[in-house]
């Protein structure tokens, strides 16, 4: 929404309800043709009413890390306009605040001055009743950060088991003014994305990166690459864990010739197989080879006896100091 109060904003207002009353009428395969003719792209924000603009944005920066960007008003509204969005006559200037929410739809905070509108907050079931899902790289951790900050947890994350969103885990929780919200996290997919559909859904968690100066420091890289190998060394899984989280972004894809492994407890289940199956057997590198922030390892793998039973190459793509991808080639035996 933007406030526009002039009164030549009625054409573009009556044109755009014509055109909402025609797009109901289109078939399944229209809409997609109208979508494309009214250029839409996508979703640029969501806008929320909050009864105190200051402590809502408290909220968002403070406790979620947002980050504020631009400021409109107190802008006083005519009797037209009021009219024509369903305000009460009697409520004041709106002031609006624009927050960038990290990578995804920005969020419009509005504050009517003397608000005469309803203070109750509408109930799950209502029509009209909404409610803004930010996604997390660990659920758990991040409800476990929402209750220190004192902010109420209304229920405890749920994974869904079965259908469509199947490995989804989410929860709702409530903000300082009441409105509800939600976290949710399948670091490793929905189920309906095994059966490879034409059209996914959008996700934040397939977000492209901004690359940093770090990411191409070469001996940062480097020494990424050598705790790698200590992962796939380590037997003990406390320790392993903690190895994890600290060289491998949570979303890491670990793409081999025979599989793909996704996020931390794939790539974990994996190290244990292959420590099981070779009880004897480490890792260690041949070679580590840098070039920005891409790097090339050269590995071998056996016993004390014969250290290269089996030899290989991996490549990463290292952003934000952590591993995002790992291309495993594995040697031909002759």
């Amino acid at each position: 929404m933007r406030t526009n109060y002039k009164k030549s904003n009625k054409k573009v207002q009556t044109s755009a309800a014509a055109m909402l009353h025609l797009l109901i009428l289109f078939s399944a395969s229209d809409k997609t043709v109208a979508q494309n003719s009214a250029g839409v792209v996508g979703i640029d924000h969501v806008g929320i009413n909050v009864p105190d603009l200051n402590k809502a944005v408290t909220f968002f920066s403070d406790v979620l890390g947002f980050t504020p960007v631009t400021q409109l008003g107190p802008i006083p509204l005519d009797a037209e306009w009021k009219k024509l969005n369903h305000i009460n006559p009697d409520t004041g200037a709106v002031t609006i605040k624009m927050i960038n929410a990290g990578n995804g739809a920005s969020i419009e905070v509005f504050e009517y001055a003397d608000n005469k509108g309803s203070k109750i907050h509408p109930k799950t079931d209502d029509i009209g009743a909404s409610h803004i899902a930010f996604y997390v790289n660990d659920i758990n951790a991040a409800v476990e950060y929402l209750k220190s900050k004192g902010v109420k947890i209304i229920g405890e994350p749920f994974t869904m088991p079965s259908g469509d969103t199947a490995g989804e885990s989410w929860v709702y929780f409530e903000t300082p003014w009441g409105s509800k919200m939600e976290l949710v996290s399948y670091p490793s997919g929905k189920g309906y994305e095994k059966a490879n559909p034409k059209t996914v859904l959008w996700s934040p968690k397939n977000k492209t990166i901004k690359k940093t100066v770090d990411d191409f420091d070469s001996k940062k890289n480097t020494l990424i690459v050598e705790n790698h190998l200590k992962i796939w060394n380590e037997r003990d899984e406390v320790k392993r864990k903690v190895l994890l989280n600290q060289v491998y972004a949570a979303d890491v894809e670990m793409v081999d010739r025979h599989f793909i492994a996704e996020g931390f407890e794939d790539i974990s289940k994996f190290i244990v197989e292959l420590q099981t199956k070779n009880p004897d057997f480490r890792f260690s590198a041949k070679s580590i080879e840098t070039n920005h922030n891409i790097v090339r390892l050269y590995w071998q793998f056996g016993s004390k006896a014969k250290p290269s039973v089996v030899s290989g190459m991996d490549l990463f793509v290292i952003e934000n100091n952590k591993v995002q991808k790992l291309y495993v080639f594995v040697d031909q035996k002759e």
